[in-house]
């Protein structure tokens, strides 16, 4: 008896050791994949900034980078930040208004809400 009890713990440690490899593996899976369509929204974003000339292709290069680097960086603990209400705005501004500026505005903020579910998870 007391082996078949032994026996049925090691197995039960061994699903045990293969559920955590397993949970592991999928949010690695998970957090790879998230950040793939960061860098892509990112990149278009900067493309259609490149496009516009409000940077040049080294500065485009540089934003991209900037942003998935920050997206890697771990989730600071909550008591480590100020209470906030709502995120930080980002403000565009520009001399000469038009459609775009609104269209890039909506971009920004659907990469600040990419950046937010990446923290959160």
């Amino acid at each position: 008896m007391k082996d078949d009890r032994k026996s049925g713990l090691g197995d039960l440690v061994q699903k045990a050791i293969y559920l955590g490899i397993g949970v592991a593996n999928f949010a690695a899976e998970r957090a790879g994949t998230a950040l793939v369509e960061l860098r892509q929204q990112a990149q278009k974003l900067a493309d259609e900034m490149v496009k516009r000339g409000e940077m040049n292709v080294d500065e485009a290069r540089r934003f991209v980078d900037d942003i998935v680097k920050n997206a890697q960086q771990p989730s600071v603990t909550t008591d480590d930040v100020p209470k906030r209400s709502e995120p930080r705005q980002i403000e565009i501004v520009t001399d000469d208004e038009d459609k775009d500026v609104e269209e890039l505005r909506k971009k920004v903020q659907s990469l600040q809400d990419e950046l937010r579910n990446l923290n959160n998870q």
